[in-house]
């Protein structure tokens, strides 16, 4: 995986207006021309419907697509009938999964919209562990989430997993950043990475924990005790918890890229009466203006979506690690379709993607219909 900062990025301009389903048009056939009956387009649609009506995997969607009708299939277009299973897994297998992400990316940034004045985008990585097997490591995909929205606004594909910070600057450069706010956990917190961003004209936030002894050392040895503290205690789920954040000016011995500001978070946590303590430390290129104390400990908390709001609903209502999808690009494409039916529901209000699902599963017009307006 390459991680040169000078890559040209690939991006797909969309318009704001743009529907989903014409963009799907975007996507190159891999299928030799003689024998085609569908484009390619209207498989992937398909795809997406059954997805949002709660199918799991390129069964569930041949299922879905045979017990639809042809009136149905019709209005996402496949005008020649129906669409066996076999047809799915072969095009899955060989579709260009990094430009299915790239245009669906696109289109989801259209339709996030912004947190206090900018759009804000956390990075992680997460393994398909089900997809393991036959002396192959299983695909880890890193995606970007938008804050508040939940919507995926882009991934990308790596063998193993120690390749995931390369992966995620080749994943940010492929994104618009200008304007943008990139959160990320303490395994992105690397000069080059701080750098990609600051050049793409957005800021970062990055946090340092243990892993990185010297500079957390560093960090940790600051006059934190003369700082004035900003604190939010939440409750609920039977715990409380409270956050207490101290920023200062960047001291000059911090080298990350376009640095402005390092905050000390202490997070304190009660459940049951029992009570746990976790430091860390953020560096971030947002100013004081932009980000203050209270805003900052936000953007930190709201990282966190990534894995409440996408990995986590892959992984218990999809059961996505339990899949054992192992061919050609088909483990990232049902991925993406994931990632897809998460950011539609998202965007159409549902909270609980469970209970969504089993919702539009009861009627055949409810993913045709949201899938036609997205």
């Amino acid at each position: 995986m390459p991680s040169s900062l000078t890559s040209a990025p690939v991006r797909t301009p969309v318009l704001d207006h743009e529907l989903l389903v014409h963009l799907l048009g975007r996507i190159p056939d891999p299928r030799r021309r003689r024998g085609v009956r569908h484009p390619v387009g209207a498989l992937i649609a398909v795809a997406v419907c059954a997805a949002v009506a709660g199918g799991r995997g390129a069964t569930a969607i041949g299922e879905w697509a045979r017990d639809v009708g042809g009136g149905a299939l019709a209005r996402l277009g496949l005008e020649r009938g129906g669409v066996d299973e076999s047809t799915l897994r072969r095009l899955f297998a060989r579709l260009d999964a990094d430009r299915l992400d790239a245009v669906l990316g696109a289109w989801a940034v259209t339709r996030t919209a912004l947190v206090a004045g900018r759009r804000v985008i956390a990075i992680d990585g997460k393994t398909v562990r089900g997809a393991r097997g036959g002396g192959s490591s299983a695909p880890h995909l890193v995606a970007a989430l938008a804050h508040g929205s939940g919507a995926v606004l882009g991934q990308i594909a790596v063998s193993e997993k120690s390749n995931e910070i390369p992966a995620a600057r080749e994943l940010l450069q492929n994104l618009d950043l200008d304007g943008v706010v990139v959160t990320m956990d303490a395994l992105h917190t690397q000069h080059d990475t701080a750098a990609v961003v600051t050049r793409a004209g957005g800021d970062y936030v990055l946090t340092v924990k243990a892993n990185q002894k010297s500079l957390y050392a560093h960090l940790k040895a600051l006059p934190w005790a003369s700082v004035p503290a900003t604190t939010r205690t939440d409750r609920g789920h039977g715990r409380r918890a409270t956050r207490t954040i101290k920023v200062v000016d960047v001291p000059a011995w911090v080298e990350f890229s376009g640095a402005e500001q390092v905050a000390q978070l202490r997070r304190t946590v009660t459940r049951k009466g029992r009570r746990t303590v976790e430091i860390v430390y953020l560096i971030t290129s947002a100013d004081a203006r932009t980000a203050p104390p209270e805003v900052l400990a936000t953007w930190v908390q709201s990282h966190w979506e990534i894995e409440n709001r996408l990995h986590w609903v892959r992984d218990v209502t999809f059961d996505e690690d339990r899949s054992q999808v192992r061919t050609g690009n088909v483990p990232r494409v049902m991925a993406t379709l994931r990632n897809t039916t998460i950011t539609l529901l998202r965007l159409n209000g549902h909270r609980n993607i469970a209970a969504a699902l089993r919702h539009h599963a009861r009627d055949t017009d409810r993913p045709i219909n949201l899938f036609l307006t997205a």
